[in-house]
């Protein structure tokens, strides 16, 4: 059975192009039409992380064949589609709409929408260029989840953050990535805007965070990410809850045309890597079920009186621009030197070339009963946890046995960040997602943490579609006093550490996770009232809910102005989420002799891998440094907690993880 999307989808199509996806589906290899010449074997070039060079960018001619590629498919399949085209840190090469006016979009986990909190149920009007924002969040999921070791679309997106893994599998986890859709937020402190004129250092934001919803894949050259493609042709901005069928996704169609030449590399594309035993999704079509050959795609100024180029507020002109190299100042990504040297260490860096993140001291003495961490334990601290990372059996990359590439994020308990590193080829979604882990394994660690949410004095308001109208209103503190009858009337308030996994437990759908006949956990939506989904999961969004809508409004409409550096909207301390908060494993707070110092993220491979990394990098950092720095003493943990009987978790290392070694249960009694 088709999943709710793709039903929607066929009902929109002409007829004509019906009988040709049935054909396509039914015939198998060789049999989609034009493209019956195509085999989907991508390029044989063998990268392992180091295979930049100063060609792997996006040329304007390339931008414009990716872009001819789609529209001639979209025309074939006589839709109007929009196409973005980013390069690897998120720089908007190009926007191209084939209908005269902005496209309505609805931001949906069902259809027809049953959900109406959080950003569910949410559309974007006609005129509007929400179809645009669609469209470049979907590049963008592209080319920040991909590395040369890994090729991700955002139907792996859809796979690794819904409710149960794999989605639709009853009494099952939530996906491993559960919440990294609320990650590259537009508000984030960490995130570049664009500023007009050329291609400029990155990561630049996300104007709806990750997708999930089908047509977005990575862009390659010669074996690298280069950049991403993002389409929407049928106005959902969704997401696949049906993993167990092959759909006819007609923005998947036109964007996996798009890639012909720059297609991901085959032996690197998310179905030839598992998760937990469990094949991972890349695409439900190849070049064979194609309408026509992208091959034979006209030049593409033969496409210009069949829409136009667009300007879209804050991200893009209606032009085409040439991309970043990845790993070259010009990307705001260069190898880092100093310290760092000897460990292939990769720093973000601004428009002059000057580290936006060097090891620094803690900005919070005037709180702190010890001394705050200095920059010598940043710097530690940081080459330590890479020191794992190189040793490290990577989860979600090829060939096997390469080691965990991330990036590393330390924050005092100010939420100031006083170091941020990668190593060589890093997926560029965990450089924020990084600094958001630490931050809020930092912040639900402190004393203060119930407090820092009572101040946010603004509710969380979900407007209905006439944006004047409010639906509803969320006091974030709620969320605090539901956390207080499960885990007791002091939590939050009452020192216990917390580490992401810990607070994952608390924050996923079902209490306990997975269990499909419980509750939600305190920090989400109540599934049985109808109030959950992938848009509206709970703490996690409404904290940062306000500033998105503010910016989608402002980008898609023009209306009001777009929002400051900070996600939140806390009176006294908003640093302290500035990025927003962040709810899969691997964080885990700093403590100097019993006394919370700050915060540790790690990102980039699978959780346990970047658990692992974060643990055991503070561990083994404060046995050489002898200062008192390290890990939660043992007895504060919040896996001394066993709320309804349920123990949380603190940190889950995997079993036998070294590259080097055959050593087993290296977390414990630690």
């Amino acid at each position: 059975m088709l999943p709710t999307k793709a039903i929607t989808m066929f009902c929109r199509l002409p007829l004509v192009v019906l009988v040709a996806f049935f054909l396509a589906g039914c015939g198998g290899s060789g049999s989609g039409g034009g493209s019956d010449t195509l085999v989907d074997e991508g390029p044989s070039v063998e990268c392992d992380g180091s295979c930049v060079s100063s060609d792997s960018r996006l040329t304007q001619e390339d931008v414009r064949q990716v872009l001819s590629q789609a529209l001639d498919q979209a025309n074939a399949m006589d839709l109007n589609a929009t196409v973005a085209v980013v390069d690897r840190v998120g720089n908007v090469l190009a926007v191209y709409r084939m209908s005269q006016e902005g496209q309505p979009l609805d931001i949906t986990s069902t259809v027809p929408n049953s959900v109406l909190t959080g950003l569910d149920g949410v559309t974007l009007p006609l005129g509007s260029d929400g179809d645009a924002l669609g469209a470049i969040a979907k590049a963008i999921t592209g080319a920040y989840l991909s590395s040369e070791g890994n090729a991700f679309s955002t139907r792996t997106a859809s796979q690794i953050i819904q409710e149960n893994f794999n989605p639709g599998e009853l009494d099952q986890p939530a996906g491993p990535l559960y919440g990294m859709q609320f990650s590259q937020l537009p508000c984030s402190d960490f995130l570049q805007r664009y500023t007009g004129g050329n291609a400029s250092v990155g990561p630049h934001r996300s104007p709806l965070g990750l997708a999930a919803d089908p047509g977005g894949f990575p862009l390659y050259k010669q074996g690298t990410p280069v950049g991403g493609v993002g389409v929407i042709a049928d106005g959902l901005y969704s997401l696949d809850k049906n993993v167990q069928n092959e759909d006819r996704d007609a923005d998947e169609l036109i964007a996996y045309a798009a890639t012909y030449a720059f297609e991901a590399p085959i032996n690197r594309r998310a179905d030839r890597i598992t998760v937990d035993g469990k094949t991972l999704r890349f695409s439900d079509i190849g070049f064979s079920d194609l309408i026509v050959d992208p091959s034979d795609a006209p030049p593409f100024e033969r496409r210009l009186d069949q829409g136009k180029l667009i300007h879209v507020t804050g991200y893009a002109e209606a032009v085409i621009r040439s991309g970043t190299v990845f790993g070259q100042p010009e990307s705001g990504i260069r190898s880092a030197g100093g310290v760092f040297d000897g460990s292939d260490a990769f720093s973000f860096v601004d428009p002059s070339g000057a580290n936006r993140y060097p090891p620094r001291d803690g900005s919070d003495a005037a709180i702190l009963t010890n001394a705050p961490l200095q920059s010598s334990e940043v710097s530690q601290i940081l080459l330590s946890s890479l020191a794992v990372a190189a040793r490290t059996r990577a989860q979600i990359r090829r060939p096997l046995d390469t080691f965990g590439r991330v990036t590393i994020s330390v924050v005092d308990t100010n939420g100031v960040a006083l170091g941020i590193i990668r190593n060589r080829d890093a997926p560029v979604f965990g450089a924020d997602v990084s600094l958001q882990k630490a931050r809020t394994t930092m912040l639900l660690s402190s004393f203060g943490a119930a407090d820092f949410f009572s101040d946010i004095e603004i509710p969380a308001t979900y407007f209905k579609n006439d944006f004047m109208t409010v639906r509803e209103t969320v006091d974030i503190d709620d969320y605090i006093d539901r956390s207080k009858a499960l885990l007791g009337a002091t939590a939050f308030e009452d020192g216990t550490a917390y580490s992401i996994r810990s607070i994952s437990n608390i924050h996923r759908p079902f209490f306990p996770d997975g269990l499909s006949s419980a509750g939600s956990g305190p920090l989400n939506k109540e599934p049985d009232l109808n109030e959950w989904s992938i848009f509206s999961t709970g703490l996690q969004l409404d904290v940062s809910y306000n500033k998105i809508i503010q910016h989608v409004l402002f980008a898609a409409t023009g209306a009001g102005t777009d929002v400051n550096s900070s996600c939140n909207e806390s009176a006294t301390k908003p640093e302290r989420l500035a990025n927003g908060l962040q709810i899969f494993a691997s964080g885990v707070p700093i403590y100097r002799d019993g006394e919370l110092v700050g915060g540790l993220g790690v990102a980039g491979d699978a959780p346990e891998q970047d658990e692992m990394m974060a643990f055991l990098g503070l561990n083994n950092a404060g046995l050489v440094l002898e200062s008192g720095v390290g890990n939660a003493p043992t007895e504060i943990r919040a896996d001394q907690l066993a709320p309804d009987g349920y123990r949380l978790r603190y940190v889950q290392c995997p079993q036998n993880p070294f590259t080097d070694s055959d050593d087993e249960n290296v977390c414990e009694g630690k």
